[in-house]
């Protein structure tokens, strides 16, 4: 457990990706997903659950961005969480009935998820948690199980109801990477940022989060150890955001950080005005910041 715990209300704000094209990146996120747009600058848009701020997707669009190479590292998957398994299935029913294919869906014991990829094979986990009193844990490490969803029961769930946006209590739950080293990713997420480690037992992943979550951070080996990162240009994630409930515990992080020989980069102008952009041991993107919703 790190020295320096993060705040329990600390947790995923934005997914910032990048996409070789803009309209058919929001036509899959916006019309098949149901996310809003809040604005528009050039290139790169910004949408959201409700429409308003805060963010949950920055779509950046370049043309000229080649495939991400297979065994390498960065983005796993970004997880759209649901609020509830009535708003998941809306949603998966909208996807299904337009053709737009799944790689895999399972019940993991703390949340029912499915799995797909968006035009550009950036990777996405659709998924509602289970009421955290349901959750096992084996002392301090959250039981996760990966089994088979009971997919026409959870369907069921979304009822009569109009396939619209996507629910407004949807959000960015999680972040999983693929990183080259787990050792190096816990030093880094864990003893530098202070997030807790949750799971560590299942095979080549690592598992981390704050104020008990089952996980806002999952990172993995499984494109080999000592994978390389893919090229610069590559489609895939560009930062992530973990979200600190107030300034205070921001500027102490961000003390801690500079006194460890890091070297925190301004912010892009689209997230929150306290705000400094980190790079992990494999060069991901970690976008710091602080204030409530």
């Amino acid at each position: 457990m790190p020295d320096h715990r993060l705040p329990s209300d600390t947790h995923i704000g934005l997914a910032h990706l990048r996409v070789t094209d803009l309209p058919r990146a929001l036509s899959f996120y916006g019309e098949r997903i149901g996310f809003r747009e809040v604005r528009r600058d050039g290139a790169t848009a910004i949408l959201s659950a409700t429409g308003n701020a805060p963010a949950h997707l920055v779509l950046e669009a370049d043309p000229g961005a080649r495939p991400k190479p297979p065994r390498t590292t960065g983005l796993y998957h970004v997880a759209i969480r649901l609020p509830t398994r009535a708003a998941l299935a809306r949603v998966v029913r909208r996807l299904a009935a337009g053709g737009w294919p799944f790689q895999g869906a399972a019940d993991h014991g703390v949340s029912e998820a499915f799995y797909l990829a968006d035009p550009d094979g950036n990777g996405l986990e659709l998924y509602a948690d289970r009421p955290r009193d349901q959750w096992a844990w084996a002392g301090d490490q959250v039981v996760m199980v990966t089994e088979a969803l009971d997919v026409p029961g959870l369907l069921a769930e979304a009822g009569d109801a109009d396939d619209g946006p996507i629910d407004p209590g949807a959000d960015i739950g999680h972040v999983h990477l693929s990183v080259s080293d787990l050792a190096r990713a816990e030093a880094f997420y864990a003893d530098l940022l202070g997030l807790d480690v949750t799971q560590r037992s299942y095979p080549g992943a690592l598992f981390l989060a704050a104020g008990g979550y089952h996980h806002h951070l999952g990172t993995n080996t499984w494109a080999g150890r000592g994978a390389a990162a893919p090229p610069p240009d590559a489609v895939g994630l560009i930062a992530f955001e973990l979200r600190l409930p107030d300034r205070g515990a921001w500027a102490a992080l961000v003390e801690r950080i500079r006194a460890a020989g890091h070297a925190p980069q301004p912010a892009p102008s689209y997230g929150a005005e306290d705000a400094v952009l980190l790079r992990d041991p494999d060069g991901n993107g970690v976008l710091l910041s602080a204030g409530a919703d």
